[in-house]
């Protein structure tokens, strides 16, 4: 079978009205640096080895966070998780209510992240180990029962 990973470059596109709310949310709260800028897009580089393109356009506002069971939560590490769990929450983001210990959020252009620390051991996320109540956070972000 063919081997596959995920990689370290993303895109994802966003109203162009939210163009200075991201530019300051990925630069001057998370220390993101813009690599490149064009008219409809922004290239950042975030840690050193992940990239993300905002391509602005005229798409709907996601500004509203929509529970789907379709929803992914990106992963961010830091050193320092209250430092930047404080910066995150001063920045204006809207905190999800996720029955888990990480802080979860819905970033300016609708990316929804869950901050925890580098070296933090995040071995129930990969299936081993005790962690949050499964039950509890499928009734928060409503899954019905049959």
């Amino acid at each position: 079978m063919a081997k596959v990973i995920f990689g370290n470059h993303s895109s994802v596109f966003v109203p162009r009205k939210d163009r200075e709310k991201i530019r300051q949310f990925y630069c001057d709260v998370l220390g993101g640096e813009i690599v490149k800028e064009e008219q409809d897009r922004d290239f950042y580089c975030l840690g050193g080895n992940f990239y993300i393109a905002f391509l602005y356009a005229d798409v709907p506002d996601a500004s509203e966070f929509l529970r789907t069971a379709r929803s992914i939560w990106l992963e961010i590490k830091t050193d320092k998780v209250e430092e930047m769990r404080q910066r995150i929450l001063e920045s204006g983001v809207l905190k999800l209510d996720i029955p888990d210990p990480h802080l979860y959020f819905q970033a300016p252009g609708g990316q929804c992240m869950r901050l925890c620390g580098i070296d933090e051991d995040m071995s129930f996320y990969e299936g081993k180990g005790a962690g949050p109540d499964v039950e509890k956070i499928k009734e928060v972000v409503g899954e019905k029962k049959i």
